[in-house]
């Protein structure tokens, strides 16, 4: 099997090659790139299977590179895991909400970012591919996984990938209450490290997209939230 690629965008030269040689003592392929607008370039060329990104660059800064890389039909699907010195829970928040996939706080352990990669790259490659007959019609809601894509009355719907698996999740289960942290566990994987605040705004990410169909999710006062039961 042909090792995994990962990119580093990161200006800091030590910390790149700090980890990109934790990276390569684990066998994975490592690329770099010491600003955002060579990270784009280089990920488009190179498409690898996942991208550090840190978040305080020169020129395009890290959530900028993220909202590009998740709005271009190449990378969209490549997970990124963000590298950050801002602990703050609305930086958190705002990267999971573009569609950033963890993230890590500097200063990290080399260890726990290894295995912070490890996690992604086994969430990435756990699902079997989707096909036609998963899609999900619910309302005037069409729910299509394999692809990726939600339209609502027939009319596209742009979600990130933390926004379609909430969605997906909850409208698979009509009248189902859940936790927030039985939707994280369940969209990202046990042990993802989120707040319960980074859960209420991806759920008004996907309202505010759905437009009209918003109102399908409902939220349950002291509990999570549901979609509404189609009785």
């Amino acid at each position: 099997m042909a090792s995994q690629n990962i990119l580093i965008i990161e200006d800091e030269e030590d910390i790149r090659e700090l980890v990109r040689y934790n990276l390569e003592r684990e066998k994975f392929k490592v690329d770099e790139a010491a600003s955002g607008e060579e990270g784009l370039k280089v990920a488009a060329r190179s498409k690898p299977d996942l991208i550090l990104l840190d978040l305080m660059l020169p020129g395009k800064d890290g959530m900028q590179v993220c909202r590009e890389l998740k709005q271009n039909d190449e990378t969209r699907d490549i997970p990124v895991v963000m590298m950050t010195a801002k602990g703050e829970e609305s930086d958190i928040i705002a990267g999971l909400e573009l569609g950033a996939e963890d993230y890590i706080v500097k200063p990290f352990s080399p260890k726990v970012l290894v295995a912070r990669v490890k996690a992604v790259l086994r969430r990435k490659t756990a699902a079997p591919p989707l096909s036609d007959e998963d899609v999900l019609s619910i309302y005037d809601l069409c729910i299509h996984p394999g692809r990726h894509e939600v339209t609502v009355k027939g009319k596209p719907v742009s979600l990130t990938a933390s926004e379609f698996g909430v969605l997906h999740f909850l409208a698979r289960r009509p009248g189902w209450v859940f936790t927030r942290y039985q939707i994280v566990d369940a969209v990202h994987g046990e042990d993802y490290p989120v707040t319960e605040r980074s859960v209420d705004v991806q759920i008004v990410g996907v309202r505010k997209k759905l437009g009209s169909a918003g109102e399908y999710i409902e939220t349950v006062r002291g509990i999570g939230y549901r979609f509404k039961d189609m009785d």
